[in-house]
């Protein structure tokens, strides 16, 4: 049995996204019982260099909504990046789970071929759709979903693995 375009995409976003929400669950719960302003956290990052907490969530949800809009063939929508607490990141991604939840099946399987460009910063990139999902939206994905986990559990939140993959 082959693995569809959509079950290799919709599924794994939907499960990232909500792995996060619960994980950002566990984040207010540990600022409140350490007396931590959660905005210390959120604008934490792993090196100077790299992005903060919250635009690491912030491309989880680009990356999703991007990974399912571009498969299907419609619009990516937009979202403004001004999300400053735990629970506007929540609702962020909860827009997201419910935008990617929309797509039925038939939007995206036979996606293979589909020609996708968009623009990265100042380049163009272009890909046919089973190149974009395996090389470069799956990994964006789990890149800065597992560079969220990373900053939180640097920061003594207690997660684990079970709860990256969602299995709590």
């Amino acid at each position: 049995m082959s693995l569809s375009m959509y079950q290799a995409s919709v599924p794994a976003a939907l499960q990232m996204l909500n792995s996060l929400s619960a994980i950002l669950d566990k984040t207010a719960a540990h600022c409140e019982a350490r007396k931590i302003d959660p905005s210390v956290l959120l604008g934490d990052r792993l090196f100077p260099d790299m992005f903060p907490l919250v635009r690491q969530i912030q491309m989880v949800t680009d990356h999703a909504k991007g990974m399912a809009a571009r498969l299907a063939g419609v619009e990516v929508p937009s979202y403004a990046d001004d999300e400053s607490s735990i629970a506007e990141l929540k609702a962020r991604l909860a827009k997201t789970v419910a935008f990617v939840s929309g797509f039925a099946k038939e939007q995206i399987d036979g996606s293979e071929d589909r020609a996708i460009s968009f623009k990265a910063g100042p380049r163009e990139l272009s890909f046919n759709g089973q190149q974009y999902l395996v090389s470069f939206a799956l990994p964006n994905l789990h890149f800065h979903a597992a560079t969220a986990y990373a900053i939180l559990r640097h920061n003594g939140v207690e997660i684990g693995k079970r709860d990256f993959l969602g299995m709590v």
